[in-house]
């Protein structure tokens, strides 16, 4: 099971005309609408601060995007910057979880918005620990809230009444020994419902002199997403093209986004931190690959 790349990629690349994302653009959040493509995407300029830019699309390839970025640092939890948003539709607010990175360093944090321009911050909503790649369920799962999160190495879930206070964390997948994904591992996309799990993409490293960065899948029990149902044996995107393997960092395929569209799988993702690019799969090979 791979995924296949759009023909047209990639679909965003630095613009050297503006200085806070002339450098890099990476690892945006996508969301559907049933009408748009709202991206938020991560972007480093002259000063290597991160900072998220919006871009709009109605075909889900061809994006236009702002002149200024929509979500910048404000707070001293983010002096370094904004990074690798996740963005999921709850009681009609999209919200976002990012990585508030500073000398403190990297903490989840959380704002909300309606039209991806103006937004809501919540502030660092995990506290005290380093963390990232956190992304939420899009629905309660026994009258709380969930997330996803990363605390080194491992993929845990956390647990809130309100969306603000977190606790109940519970580790859930590992890094494989001599495997695709046995350095470290994140959660990409807010997980999505099917009929037989919540489908989860997630990025894997593997220990190398120069460590790879791959996507695969796992399969969550819908009652208990404490339980991985299945997980891929395989990759199913690594780095192979010249723009996957060279640039700010080498060897990396990394997503926060995966949206259904149609009857298939739209993965984004960053290649290399230099460039977004888009994959994509046919959810009939997905349930297949469940049903083996």
């Amino acid at each position: 099971m791979r995924l296949e790349r759009c023909q047209f990629n990639p679909l965003l690349s630095p613009n050297p005309d503006r200085i806070w994302e002339n450098k890099f653009v990476f690892n945006p959040a996508v969301v559907y609408d049933g009408d748009l493509f709202h991206m938020v995407y991560r972007a480093q300029g002259s000063d290597m601060v991160s900072r998220l830019g919006y871009a709009v699309s109605a075909d889900g390839i061809h994006f236009n995007r702002l002149e200024e970025p929509v979500f910048s640092p404000e707070t001293d939890d983010e002096l370094y910057g904004v990074e690798d948003p996740r963005i999921t539709l709850i009681d009609g607010w999209y919200y976002m979880l990012y990585t508030a990175y500073s000398p403190y360093g990297t903490r989840v944090s959380l704002a909300r918005t309606k039209n991806f321009i103006t937004w809501e911050r919540f502030g660092v909503v995990i506290p005290d620990v380093d963390n990232k790649d956190a992304a939420l369920f899009p629905e309660k799962i026994s009258g709380k809230y969930v997330m996803l999160h990363r605390i080194h190495p491992d993929i845990w879930l956390a647990f809130s009444d309100d969306l603000i206070h977190w606790d109940d964390f519970v580790k859930i997948a590992s890094p494989r020994n001599d495997m695709w994904d046995d350095l470290k591992i994140g959660a990409g996309a807010p997980p999505i419902k099917t009929e037989y799990g919540w489908l989860l993409l997630y990025h894997g490293v593997k220990k190398k002199r120069r460590p790879i960065y791959m996507l695969g899948f796992m399969l969550l029990d819908l009652e208990d997403p404490r339980k991985v149902l299945k997980r891929s044996d395989e990759p199913i995107l690594k780095p192979e093209l010249p723009w996957e393997k060279f640039g700010g960092v080498p060897n990396v395929v990394f997503s926060d986004a995966m949206i259904e569209f149609e009857e298939e799988y739209y993965v984004y993702y960053g290649a290399a931190d230099n460039h977004i690019a888009l994959a994509k799969i046919s959810k009939e090979e997905v349930y297949k690959w469940i049903k083996e």
